[in-house]
Parts: C-alpha cells; sequence; structure tokens
C-alpha cells in the first residue's frame, strides 16, 4: 500500500557501453553524419546519371 516502500533493487538496471548517456549520444551523431554522407552521395549519382541520360544525343 502507501506506506510500503518500493524495493529499489528491483528497479535498478545496468546500461552496457553504448547503450545511454554520452557514448548512445555519440553513437546517434555518427549514424547521423554517415547518413547524411550516403545520402548525398547516392543523390549526386542519380543526378548525374539523370544528367548523363538526358543530355545523351538520340
Amino acid at each position: 500500500m502507501f506506506w510500503r516502500k518500493r524495493d529499489k533493487e528491483k528497479e535498478r538496471f545496468y546500461l552496457l557501453p553504448g547503450q545511454g548517456g554520452r557514448g548512445l549520444r555519440r553513437k546517434r551523431n555518427l549514424i547521423l553524419l554517415w547518413s547524411i554522407i550516403a545520402g548525398l552521395l547516392v543523390s549526386g549519382l542519380l543526378a548525374a546519371g539523370l544528367y548523363l541520360a538526358s543530355s545523351a544525343p538520340h
């Protein structure tokens, strides 16, 4: 009931490296950076391919 103390040991959890805090933030920022780089690269390749296809003589 209200007067019973909660067992804090049951609520305790442990994080492995990369699951939270600074490590997780660094990991997410790295994934975001590589996602942006990959998106720009694929977009550039697609744009170059479309340009070459449209400028080719018929």
